[in-house]
C-alpha cells in the first residue's frame, strides 16, 4: 500500500513546480536520464503496452536538429537547453506484447486493426510522457513540454526506418532558471470542471 507524500515531495512535482523556458548552465547527463528512465517505465499502461518512444538529446547537434523542425520561441529553447527529449509513440507496440504481456495473449487483441493501435499507442504515451514530466521533478529536474514542432518532420528526421515510430510531443529538460518563467496561469476550481455521481 503506498503512503502519502509530505508536502515538500507534493510541491516538488506538482504545486511549486513550473514550465521553464530556461535552464541554469547545470549539464543533464545519461546517467541522469537512465534515473528517469527507471522511474517512469513503472507508471501504468494498458497491458503494460509501453509504446512510449523516447529519443534524449544530449548532444549540441542533435539538439539543434531538433530545434531546426520546431516553431514559434521553441528552436531557441531547445538550443540553449542542457537537454531535449522526443516522446514518440510505436504504433507495432503489440509486437513486444508476448514479452510485455506474457499471461496471455495480447498480440493478438492489436494485429490486425492499425487504428486500435494508433489510439492505444496515442494514449498510453502520452501517460509515459507524464510519468516522464514527473519522474524528472521526483529527481530535482525541470522540463518545458511543447507541442510547436513539425511532426512530420520530425519523424522523418529522427525515425527515418521506423515508419510505425510517431513523435507525440517534445520537452526541454535541465535545472530550471527562475527567471523564465511567468507568473503561474490560473487553476480551475474543483466545482469548474469535475462533478460526483
Amino acid at each position: 500500500m503506498g503512503r502519502p507524500l509530505d508536502d515538500a515531495g507534493l510541491d516538488t512535482i506538482f504545486r511549486t513546480a513550473r514550465t521553464y523556458n530556461g535552464y541554469t548552465d547545470e549539464p543533464v547527463t545519461e546517467a541522469d536520464i537512465r534515473r528517469i528512465y527507471e522511474l517512469l517505465k513503472m507508471g501504468p499502461t494498458s497491458a503494460n503496452q509501453q509504446p512510449a518512444r523516447f529519443v534524449w538529446l544530449l548532444s549540441q547537434e542533435a539538439k539543434d536538429k531538433l530545434a531546426d523542425l520546431a516553431t514559434g520561441t521553441n528552436p531557441d529553447k531547445i538550443r540553449k537547453a542542457p537537454a531535449s527529449v522526443i516522446i514518440a509513440m510505436d504504433w507495432d507496440f503489440h509486437e513486444h506484447l508476448p514479452f510485455l504481456f506474457p499471461h496471455t495473449d495480447a498480440k493478438s487483441w492489436f494485429e490486425d486493426d492499425l487504428d486500435k493501435r494508433k489510439e492505444h499507442a496515442f494514449r498510453n504515451s502520452s501517460l509515459q510522457g507524464a510519468y516522464f514530466l514527473i519522474a524528472a521533478r521526483a529527481l530535482g529536474l525541470d522540463t518545458g513540454p511543447m507541442s510547436g514542432f513539425d511532426d512530420a518532420k520530425v519523424d522523418a528526421a529522427f525515425f527515418p526506418d521506423q515508419p510505425h515510430v510517431k513523435s507525440n510531443f517534445i520537452s526541454t529538460l535541465g535545472h530550471g532558471d527562475p527567471s523564465t518563467i511567468f507568473g503561474r496561469s490560473p487553476r480551475p476550481e474543483f466545482e469548474r470542471f469535475n462533478r460526483v455521481l
